[in-house]
């Protein structure tokens, strides 16, 4: 039995346990590398079991309003606020939860194999404390309900991602690829904090229930909003705002990597809210949902393209990722071009921006383990360079084997996960406008035929002299992938029981601006 305490506390440590774990890992390290790697593990352990009892708790009882410094946490507005939630307020819906838990199960597959594959950085103390405050930062991001203090762990987060970007130093490139991502993001937080500004000034209030509530959609609030939406899509690395991601993923030890791909998802979480939640029904859904459509074909075509003529895995599965941002910009960018039409919007709006927002918790698996297994290749040869590699498929089955799966999955091929969420794309897309899913279906091809050369360049031919001897990687590090493999089969054979749990309940949360207001202000 849970105590009531840790059930009604939840959203708070949510944030605590990662945070906590950010400042006592050093710590630990201070008295062996192995206690360092347990408690590590266990935070993160920790992490994802409380975001699953947060999930279940919102799936099971309704969105979940937790205001910090309130006699009691639950009060939506307290009585001595003069009706206006002045207080940090947490704001956890289905989508918020869905997030959340994506970030968890990578936070704990990380946490496994980081433990090994990261253990020979100089840094690795300080190294484990920045995994740890990056998913601070990403899961304060997914659920709160207050957007001067999304800029505050938008800022938390992105510090600690150029921090990890740079760590490896690598004769400065790193360092340089670091102080990209650091500008970046420093650029995109001034154009959010800028707006944020803007919302504060006329609307007096921080809290985007009550800025929903009250918007106008005048010269200001557009301002507001091309602002938003440009700096969270330069941080999503949607094209043509795409130019870090190649050198900030490829730069990043690989189990930094996949947290960065988190990263850049919560993001696009950040421009899906403010669109669905704060400005709804005062847009021009048409000219919008188009502006994304387009930003998510050029990312799909674009990356892909860019993808195919790389040497080192590392950068070509960077610019992959930034391909897969366009399929979950497509999806919600359908689903907000016929959202005023409600015939349109039940018969293929709804299943795009569920295909959409499954694509990102599938992206978020596939791509960790695609980046993950580019890191074990790099843990025995010390080399990401395709040219250099080769025959490493007599030795590391293993990892061979959640290559293929994962490349297979990014590709769209069923039964893997990434097939279950381009088919409810695909599906709405054909129907909107069949030239996108022509489009669409071109670049899973190419995908296709890009996975197949890394994985011939690598895995397949003789043995290579220099990798004679090359073993397989520590369990630890196989553990971790497991793990993801397991999921992405379990999500493409079972993708109803995953949409019917968790994207449906997102999706009806995103949409649902009067649900959320009615949450967070008791109907006002």
């Amino acid at each position: 039995m849970i105590p009531a305490v840790i059930m009604d506390n939840l959203p708070a440590l949510l944030i605590a346990v990662p945070l906590i774990g950010a400042f006592t890992v050093p710590i630990a390290g201070r008295f062996s590398d192995s206690l360092r790697s347990l408690w590590f593990i266990l935070i993160s352990l920790a992490t994802l079991a409380v975001a699953l009892l947060l999930t279940y708790e919102v799936l099971s009882f309704g969105t979940v309003v937790y205001t910090f410094g309130a006699s009691s946490p639950s009060l939506t507005v307290p009585q001595d606020s003069g009706g206006i939630p002045f207080r940090i307020i947490f704001t956890v819906d289905a989508m918020s939860a869905f997030m959340a838990v994506s970030a968890s199960i990578v936070g704990f597959t990380v946490a496994l194999y980081s433990i090994v594959s990261d253990s020979g950085l100089s840094i690795k103390d300080n190294y484990f404390a920045l995994i740890l405050l990056m998913q601070a930062g990403i899961l304060g991001m997914v659920c709160t309900g207050d957007l001067f203090n999304f800029f505050v762990f938008l800022e938390i987060n992105s510090l600690a991602g150029a921090a990890l970007v740079a760590c490896r130093v690598d004769k400065g490139v790193a360092v340089e690829a670091g102080l990209k991502y650091a500008v970046l993001s420093t650029l995109s937080c001034l154009m959010i904090l800028f707006a944020v500004g803007l919302f504060y000034g006329q609307y007096d209030a921080l809290n985007m229930a009550v800025i929903a509530d009250n918007i106008q959609y005048g010269m200001l609030d557009k301002i507001a909003l091309v602002l938003m939406v440009a700096a969270l899509a330069m941080k999503s690395g949607a094209v043509p705002m795409h130019f870090w991601t190649p050198d900030g993923y490829s730069m990043a030890p690989s189990s930094a990597t996949a947290f960065l791909v988190v990263a850049s998802q919560a993001s696009l979480y950040g421009l899906f809210r403010v669109i669905f939640t704060i400005y709804n029904i005062t847009l021009n859904w048409a000219l919008l949902g188009w502006i994304i459509i387009i930003t998510g074909i050029l990312s799909m075509v674009i990356g892909v393209t860019m993808a195919i003529p790389q040497k080192d895995v590392k950068r070509l599965m960077a610019y992959h990722a930034v391909s897969q941002t366009g399929y979950m910009l497509l999806g919600v960018g359908v689903g907000l071009a016929v959202l005023g039409d409600d015939i349109m919007m039940n018969n293929i709006g709804i299943t795009a921006i569920e295909g959409g927002i499954f694509h990102i918790i599938n992206h978020a698996i596939y791509a960790s383990l695609l980046f993950l297994t580019a890191g074990a290749v790099f843990y025995r040869t010390r080399t990401r360079n395709m040219n250099k590699l080769g025959g490493l498929g007599h030795n590391m089955k293993w990892t061979m084997l959640f290559f293929i799966i994962g490349a297979l999955a990014i590709a769209g091929i069923p039964p893997l996960n990434g097939f279950s969420s381009k088919l409810l794309i695909y599906k709405s897309i054909f129907v909107f406008n069949p030239v996108l899913s022509i489009i669409v279906m071109i670049v899973s091809v190419l995908t296709l035929a890009s996975f197949v050369k890394v994985f011939h360049s690598i895995f397949m031919g003789p043995k290579l002299p220099e990798y004679e001897n090359v073993r397989e990687v520590p369990r630890p590090m196989l553990i971790g992938m497991g793990i993801l493999a397991l999921l992405i089969f379990f999500f493409g054979v079972y993708p109803q029981a995953v949409v019917d749990v968790l994207i449906t309940p997102a999706t009806n949360a995103l949409v649902n601006q009067d649900g959320y207001i009615s949450a967070v202000l008791g109907g006002s």
